[in-house]
């Protein structure tokens, strides 16, 4: 392998030196300067095929089961469980589509049917419809106030005929963690596998393959600083799977085509690196993200609200509502701060969060959240300039909705002609 040219932890990419305080780490995380060391041999020196076996081949396939055993260190698996995809999606798409057919093709009088949540991921929703048009029935849960799942809902709504069923660990707006271990025993009651999307949750809380329970789980390398473009998916020792790309026979046949080394060596370096500092990086966001949600209540009194469970969410998501507000104004009323109103997937839209409207929030509710995530270069410096912003920001937009005096008027609309003049 590669000499360990890593540089110290404390690092600060540079991409965040000059920019507004980031606080959208839910959105993707800025690349770790040592994960980009961990990468950067393969992009240059050892450029081989990792499946050649002469000299050139040696380094990179070694570097892949480096990675694959750092991955699975992180999630408390075995090395050979875990299959290396370009990212959440495609980990989401084999384990559905993957799992669903195989297992209907293994068990043909039962199988056609499916279940969801509706706070999911579109990767994991839109992946259960399509399977619609290869014969499935598909359920999707509601979720409660606090956006969890109901363990006697899935109860109810499974059935004998139910092959897989798909919860997210953890959602990306609101941080809810769901009861996954809960779920998964009633779903193996029932004989049908379960998946969970882990993307928001790996790397940020620790997860133990053992104590879930679940049989497919994705993982994601730019939620916990890696590059874009890469991920993984557990999938538990016997359990069966449809590729979703043929060809050659990569990644034990489930996911065709020459791995990217320099990208999976990134994500097992990201990983080990996260298995390392964990637990304590968790409480540094819990404490950053309450000490926001304090300011933000003292600075704005009996104006914010939480979205998501008191207690149970990650420790690194704050999703708040700012009533007589429209989060967006906000944010564009606070340009000093990076940050959403929902998830990436939803931004730049004009309706309401679907993951709100689905816990009950009315719309006027749910226009107004804003989304703050934190993550491993966030200070609590940082926190207290963002309060003040997002305050200062709500305090304009109070300002310039006040009805104006007619002398006031006057004047604007005189300089208006005078410009119109020039």
């Amino acid at each position: 392998m590669a000499p360990d040219m890593a540089p110290e932890a404390g690092s600060r990419p540079s991409g965040l030196r000059n920019g507004p305080i980031f606080l959208d780490y839910n959105a993707t995380t800025p690349v770790d300067p040592r994960v980009i060391a961990a990468a950067l041999p393969y992009l240059t020196e050892h450029f081989g095929n990792p499946s050649s076996t002469h000299y050139y081949g040696h380094t990179p396939r070694q570097a892949i089961r480096q990675a694959r055993r750092e991955v699975a260190d992180l999630l408390g698996a075995q090395t050979d469980e875990i299959v290396f995809t370009a990212g959440g999606s495609d980990s989401d798409t084999l384990a559905i589509r993957g799992a669903a057919l195989a297992n209907r093709d293994a068990n043909r009088d039962r199988g056609d049917h499916v279940i969801t949540q509706a706070t999911e991921h579109p990767a994991v929703l839109e992946a259960c419809r399509s399977l619609q048009s290869d014969g499935f029935r598909v359920t999707i849960l509601p979720v409660d106030h606090h956006g969890q799942v109901d363990p006697a809902d899935l109860e109810q709504a499974i059935t004998g005929d139910t092959t897989l069923v798909s919860i997210m660990l953890a959602n990306a707006e609101t941080g809810t963690l769901q009861p996954i271990s809960r779920l998964a025993r009633i779903a193996h009651a029932h004989g049908a596998l379960f998946h969970t999307d882990a993307a928001q949750a790996a790397g940020k809380i620790p997860i133990d393959m053992t104590e879930l329970g679940v049989d497919l789980l994705t993982v994601v390398g730019h939620k916990m600083y890696a590059p874009k473009g890469v991920g993984a998916l557990y999938v538990r020792a016997g359990t069966r799977l449809q590729p979703t790309i043929h060809g050659g026979g990569q990644e034990q046949g489930l996911r065709a085509g020459t791995e990217n080394v320099a990208l999976i060596a990134a994500f097992g370096a990201a990983s080990r690196i996260a298995a390392d500092s964990l637990p304590q990086s968790a409480h540094q966001l819990l404490e950053l993200r309450d000490r926001l949600h304090r300011q933000l209540t003292e600075l704005l009194p009996d104006r914010v609200s939480l979205n998501g469970h008191p207690e149970h969410r990650l420790p690194g998501t704050l999703n708040v509502s700012i009533s007589n507000t429209r989060g967006a104004d906000v944010l564009a009323a606070a340009p000093g701060i990076a940050a959403a109103t929902g998830s990436a997937c939803h931004e730049g839209t004009d309706e309401p969060s679907p993951v709100l409207t689905a816990m009950g929030q009315p719309p006027d509710h749910a226009l107004a959240a804003l989304r703050l995530s934190f993550g491993r270069w966030t200070t609590a410096s940082e926190v207290d300039q963002a309060a003040q912003l997002i305050a200062d920001g709500v305090a304009h937009l109070a300002s310039r909705s006040q009805p104006q005096s007619p002398r006031l008027r006057h004047v604007q609309g005189t300089l208006g002609r005078c410009a119109d003049d020039f």
